[in-house]
């Protein structure tokens, strides 16, 4: 399959939309020193289309995670969960950080199956996360 052609105006759309962060684990490409992906919210093999409404920046390893996925189990309820939509949905009512700021924490059956899914907690990210905040880099504020 190819990737469909992305302009170079929607991609600073959406980089200018997410903000320059990634629309799941909220890393920023400055901090990184990686340029993000462009992440199809709904992916092409499920009916997504490679417009505005369904594209959103994400961290190479968030996009790769998330696959082809639209849903994932809830490590709860043991059901699956659509994953998190970042265009659609507020961030903060799925997810909020752990006491020190490094973990997300999914607080509804979305966002822990996305934590999940995603690998939202990936202990190199968790350990940069730390560094962050000790900087005073993170947690990004809205």
């Amino acid at each position: 399959m190819t990737r469909p052609y992305i302009s170079l105006e929607l991609r600073r759309q959406i980089e200018q939309d997410s903000r320059y962060r990634c629309g799941y684990c909220l890393s920023e490409a400055a901090l990184t020193g990686i340029s993000l992906s462009i992440d199809h919210i709904t992916p092409i093999m499920a009916g997504g289309t490679t417009d505005r409404d369904n594209l959103w920046s994400a961290c190479r390893p968030c996009n790769e995670n998330k696959n082809n996925r639209t849903q994932a189990e809830d490590i709860i309820s043991g059901e699956f969960a659509r994953l998190f939509n970042p265009r659609t949905q507020n961030w903060h009512e799925h997810f909020t950080w752990s006491e020190d700021k490094t973990e997300i924490i999914g607080l509804t059956p979305t966002g822990r199956a996305t934590v999940s899914a995603l690998q939202l907690n990936r202990p190199l990210l968790v350990r940069v996360r730390l560094r962050w905040v000790l900087a005073g880099f993170h947690p990004p504020v809205d």
